[in-house]
């Protein structure tokens, strides 16, 4: 329940609620509500107190970090690539009476945004930023991909925007890049939820040889 609450930033109470919410959360805690209730926020807020104090925090991930190491679950290659909005003022009261004409609107989720949009490229070993290319927010983040790239990459790890990279004309140069691109939510629901694949979200083993074939995507 405290590697529930760390890795996906929620409260204390956050956390007792998604163990209710949430099946593969139960499954991952492993609670069954049939025959127990789940710990509530005020057990999760007293046992997370107590590793602090024992300084247990530290040495709990870093076994998590080695078991994850093991399981070939462990980006230590590679270039992680992703895209984030940079807002603008969208307000016409200045000199020019006028919107910056390179700042565009998009929506994501049920959001609007007005600003740009930059593509960082990081190293997946180290997590620093190596390069990173700037467009107008409305356009697709596959769109300017190849920008960012410095073109030495063997393996690129990006969210499910990034579907179709490698059938773009402007990387087909990149032949070397091994592609995982995670798989786009409708695919993944698609999966029965008894298969391995859905349980574990894609583990490593099972998505290598999806991952090594150039022409293919496969889940993050």
């Amino acid at each position: 329940m405290y590697v529930i609450h760390q890795i996906l930033g929620l409260s204390d109470e956050a956390t007792e609620d998604a163990i209710y919410d949430s099946q593969s959360v139960r499954g991952f805690v492993g609670v069954d509500l049939t025959r127990e209730t789940a710990p509530d926020a005020t057990t999760l807020l007293k046992f997370r107190r107590l590793l602090e104090r024992n300084g247990l925090t530290k040495r709990m991930f870093e076994v998590i970090n080695a078991h994850l190491a093991e399981q070939g679950l462990f980006l230590r290659q590679g270039t992680v690539v992703d895209a984030t909005l940079i807002a603008a003022a969208p307000s016409t009261k200045n000199k020019e009476k006028s919107r910056d004409p390179d700042m565009k609107q998009t929506k994501k989720g049920n959001q609007w945004y007005f600003g740009m949009k930059a593509q960082v490229c990081a190293d997946a070993a180290t997590g620093l930023v190596h390069s990173a290319a700037v467009s107008s927010a409305n356009e697709a983040d596959i769109a300017h991909l190849h920008e960012p790239l410095r073109g030495d990459e063997t393996m690129v790890i990006a969210d499910a925007g990034y579907t179709g990279s490698e059938n773009c004309e402007e990387l087909k140069h990149l032949d070397q890049v091994t592609w995982c691109v995670a798989m786009k939510r409708g695919r993944l629901k698609a999966i029965p939820e008894w298969s391995s694949w859905r349980l574990t979200m894609g583990r490593w083993k099972q998505r290598k040889p999806a991952c090594g074939r150039k022409s293919s995507t496969s889940s993050t």
